[in-house]
């Protein structure tokens, strides 16, 4: 049966939901329609963008109707930026519908009619200004060089930001420093069609708890800038503490670089769970800090540690996860890939005088074996997998473990179902609990918490 509409069709819809990724879920005699802009409630008028076998997608170009559950969104970038999502869009209707995502990727992805799902965790103390990393592109204007975010679905356009809700005071006051300091210096922004300019990307971290702040500039190959010129302007801002250089000589928009130390120390520190984390630029962590510690509770209860547990420590990051719990296990043993953060993870163990716990560099799918024949089987296991979750050769890996307790931390409801599928039908796991959290407020993403027990 043919769709019932064409590319480039005029509808006009009501928006019933949103689907994981944040458009909207509509439908025209049952046909499904994905619009992007588009919420719950909401009448929209619509232009049809992609036509597939069983639903299409489409952009609202015009509000008929506004739902009962909008609200005045406080940014003026909004909704041109693309940082945020849903800023228009009530929190607590926000909260229901991450929540009804994971239910319907756990019913419809893992194959669970009725899953153990408890009520989502909302985002606290406040549901602005609370990351404590943010990457910002920088972008040619007729004034100069500034800096921001590529616009809603733009990979080929910046918008200048002015002010971010999603960041601090400071982390505003050093990136409008930065592109005073890059127009003063006559710098050009790198144009990422034609491949000419310098200045390429601006990364801020702050130790939320500390109130320390390390600062990252990428560049194009070459040193077009004084450096004692840039430290000087940012050592005006007393939390900067560390102040790092990349070069990017490839098309590829990317900030996770090898980096030359400008001025200060390599890493900054933060506190979590009552310890002290040094992170380095390219290190793992937790992008709210907030919620993090809510998340680390989390998984520390659903662990269920006695003091004679083995602990396995899957994508341990920079051990924040392992390290918060080495005080109720036997031993913790960390994987992680990347090696800069299994650096920062050994220097955060003795930082804390943690003497039972030991990280290492590698692939979990292809050393976990290894892991095993040196540490013993584990009676924890603790994974933490990037957006992809449990890749084919990790997934066969951690249920070949048969630990008897797994804890699954997720930041994709979708994969975490596909993986809980196959734990539960292949390695004799029953799901007992799934958690989620709100990390990030005004976007599509969520977080979550699952245990499973081997039956």
């Amino acid at each position: 049966m043919a769709a019932p509409v064409a590319k480039d069709d005029e509808l006009e819809l009501t928006i019933e939901s949103l689907a994981y990724g944040g458009n909207g879920v509509a439908r025209l005699n049952g046909f499904v329609v994905f619009v992007r802009r588009g919420l719950p409630g909401d009448t929209v008028r619509a232009r049809v963008t992609k036509v597939k076998r069983n639903h299409a997608e489409a952009l609202a170009t015009e509000i008929v109707r506004p739902g009962p559950h909008r609200v005045e969104a406080p940014c003026s970038h909004y909704p041109a930026c693309g940082g945020c999502r849903f800023q228009d869009l009530a929190y607590d209707v926000q909260l229901e519908q991450k929540q009804a995502q994971v239910l319907d990727a756990l019913r419809r992805l893992g194959g669970l009619p009725d899953p153990p799902l408890e009520r989502i965790l909302p985002c606290e103390p406040e549901i602005f200004h609370y990351r404590n990393k943010l990457e910002y592109s920088f972008t040619r204007t007729p004034s100069g060089p500034a800096l921001g975010f590529h616009k809603a679905g733009r990979w080929d356009e910046v918008l200048d930001i002015r002010k971010c809700w999603l960041t601090t005071e400071l982390g505003n006051g050093i990136r409008e420093a930065v592109r005073e300091w890059a127009r003063e210096e006559g710098l050009e922004a790198f144009d990422q069609a034609d491949g000419t300019g310098y200045l390429r990307h601006l990364v801020v971290r702050e130790g939320r708890n500390t109130g320390q702040a390390l600062v990252q500039l990428v560049t194009a190959p070459g040193e077009k800038f004084e450096r004692g010129y840039l430290v000087e302007v940012l050592r005006r801002f007393p939390e900067v503490r560390s102040i790092h250089w990349a070069v990017n000589d490839t098309p590829a928009e990317v900030t996770n670089l090898p980096t030359k130390l400008l001025w200060g120390d390599e890493a900054i520190e933060e506190q979590l769970c009552g310890l002290r984390f040094r992170v380095r630029p390219n290190a793992f962590l937790q992008t709210n800090t907030a919620m993090a510690e809510r998340l680390y509770g989390l998984a520390g209860d659903f662990a269920g540690l006695s003091g004679r547990d083995t602990l396995y420590d899957l994508y341990c990051g920079i051990g924040t996860i392992g390290l918060s719990l080495a005080s109720r296990a036997l031993t913790v043993w960390g994987i992680e890939v990347s090696e800069e953060s299994v650096a920062c993870a050994l220097e955060n163990a003795e930082l804390n005088g943690i003497t039972n716990a030991a990280f290492f560099a590698g692939n979990v799918g292809q050393v976990l074996e290894e892991l095993r024949d040196r540490a013993g089987d584990p009676d924890v296991v603790v994974v933490d997998p990037p957006r992809a979750g449990l890749a084919g050769k990790a997934l066969r890996r951690v249920g070949e473990l048969a630990a008897p307790r797994v804890v699954y931390v997720s930041c994709n409801p979708t994969t975490l179902a596909s993986d809980l599928k196959v734990l539960q039908n292949d390695y004799d796991y029953r799901l007992e609990r799934v958690r989620p959290l709100d990390m990030f407020p005004h976007t599509p993403h969520v977080e979550s918490v699952s245990l499973l027990v081997r039956a």
